[in-house]
């Protein structure tokens, strides 16, 4: 793949204008422009006044327990512990990270917006704030957690990226340097964010590569991120270490056990096989039955005192003994995280309507802020909340990307497509749990990329016809599945069993 001149950057003459310089230019596109990116403003503020002060989970109360504390530990990323800890100073309880994730989202949405008013694709322009204000989206992101932190960096990368290589402009340095500061924060900020944003960075670079030379970049990076982040955790931000990486070995090999003929040797002892049988301590949907001490916590207290090389050993002897068992495993919970045939009230698809009950004065918005996060549940119980439709989506976009001439949309919405492929592909060996928000990056990059690519040619029909059959038998499928199968606890502590 070669991508044309557009990607290296033009020269300016006269400097670079600033961006409130652009946006004011005299003609009807500048004024498109101006008015997006108010509009994005505007939006902004609304997401900051229903949602005020913010919606804080489980996950989100512990880490702001070890920002009021000063001790850090690696559970849950401890970036985003220490950036609260910074910004704490600018106010009580969630606001500065609720008002750092908002503004963020709304930056990337507006300022993508607003370049594609400039370039004369106004309509495409308004339906990015639309789906940015869309309750399944906007919901989500006023919630504190990891993922809409990543979410919220991302998108304001993006968002600079497009301001100035859809107008074919050359990115200054600072510009450049915030990029890579927002995409280094996403990938430290989520444990799998790595495979979206390698591939994000790696497709973004402006320079003429083959597809093998970038995806030998994205292999390299994807390695040495996931060599370096404990480094970063523990070295330089300080961080305790926890026994937090051996959730996925203690979920693959109870998987294994579970799927594996009854004397095989999985790295789970034959009690701890007939206590995973016997409390139905395995489950598709996520990892926790496994270190909840009321149900099958034995089992990961007793690995967790294995040493480390021996637990990995085990692990990877699992998998290689017993491929069949490890590939049943894996597609059950993929088939559960990207909400394909389950069941109906399956948990952690709605956005939450307030905060985690806390000492801490963690506050709750009001009562308009609970009527989208209702709004947002009955979407997520839509296609648009199934994370395998948007799959068939991404595919679609990228062999409609592939179609058409390099331009700057083009390049942008393929960097977007691949990035969500990256990170949707890594659910398939590193997830242990189907919470709706880790793929609302997907998501949202996979309908962003389908408003880049429209209006820059035609779609090609051979993957439209084939991409609509199949989403249309997924959707079937899937509500066949939905309303056969009988109803899901609905709640946390009803998935435990």
């Amino acid at each position: 793949m070669r991508l044309s001149p557009a990607w290296r950057g033009l020269r300016v003459t006269g400097g670079e204008a600033m961006v409130l310089e652009r946006i004011g230019s005299a003609g009807p596109d500048g004024s498109h422009a101006s008015r997006l990116l108010v509009g994005a403003v505007l939006l902004c503020l609304a997401s900051l006044a229903i949602w005020w002060p913010g919606v804080v989970e489980y996950d989100s109360v512990e880490q702001y327990r070890q920002a009021l504390s000063g001790v850090y530990v690696d559970w849950h990323p401890p970036v985003m512990a220490r950036l609260w800890s910074v910004l704490h100073a600018l106010g009580p309880g969630a606001v500065p990270m609720f008002l750092l994730q908002v503004g963020l989202y709304w930056l990337g949405l507006g300022l993508l917006a607003a370049a594609l008013g400039r370039s004369g694709r106004r309509g495409a322009g308004v339906a990015v704030l639309l789906v940015g204000a869309l309750p399944l989206f906007s919901a989500w992101q006023a919630a504190i957690l990891k993922d809409t932190q990543m979410l919220g960096a991302i998108l304001a990368a993006v968002g600079l990226v497009a301001w100035w290589r859809l107008a074919e402009r050359r990115m200054p340095a600072a510009i450049i340097a915030l990029v890579v500061l927002l995409l280094a924060y996403a990938a430290l900020v989520r444990a799998n964010a790595v495979f979206a944003v390698v591939p994000l960075a790696a497709m973004l670079v402006p320079r003429p590569m083959a597809w093998w030379q970038r995806g030998s970049i994205v292999a390299a990076g994807v390695l040495a991120w996931i060599v370096l982040t404990p480094l970063i955790n523990h070295h330089i931000l300080g961080a305790g270490e926890t026994k937090v990486a051996r959730t996925l070995p203690i979920y693959d090999m109870a998987g294994i056990a579970h799927f594996a003929a009854r004397d095989a040797d999985t790295g789970i002892l034959p009690a701890e096989r007939a206590l995973l049988a016997a409390r139905h301590c395995y489950q598709p949907y996520f990892w926790d039955p496994l270190g909840d001490d009321r149900h099958c916590g034995a089992i990961a207290t007793r690995i967790d005192l294995m040493p480390g090389p021996l637990v990995f050993r085990q692990w990877l002897a699992a998998i290689a003994h017993h491929p069949v068992a490890y590939a049943e495993h894996r597609l059950s919970h993929l088939n559960s995280t990207d909400r394909f045939l389950i069941r109906s009230g399956t948990p952690d698809a709605d956005p939450p309507r307030q905060s985690e009950p806390n000492t801490l004065g963690l506050a709750s918005p009001g009562v308009v802020a609970k009527a989208l996060a209702v709004a947002g549940g009955w979407l997520a119980a839509t296609p648009l909340g199934w994370p395998v439709a948007w799959i068939i989506v991404v595919a679609v976009g990228f062999c409609g990307a592939l179609s058409r001439r390099e331009s700057p949309a083009r390049n942008l919405a393929l960097a977007l497509l691949v990035s969500a492929a990256g990170l949707e592909a890594s659910f398939a060996v590193v997830s242990i749990a189907s919470d709706l928000r880790y793929h609302l990056w997907p998501m949202i990059a996979a309908v962003l990329a389908i408003l880049l690519l429209s209006g820059s040619g035609e779609w090609p029909k051979r993957p439209i016809q084939i991409g609509g059959l199949i989403l249309f038998l997924v959707v079937v499928a899937a509500t066949t599945a939905r309303l056969s199968l009988p109803r899901s606890p609905g709640s946390y502590q009803g998935m435990l069993g």
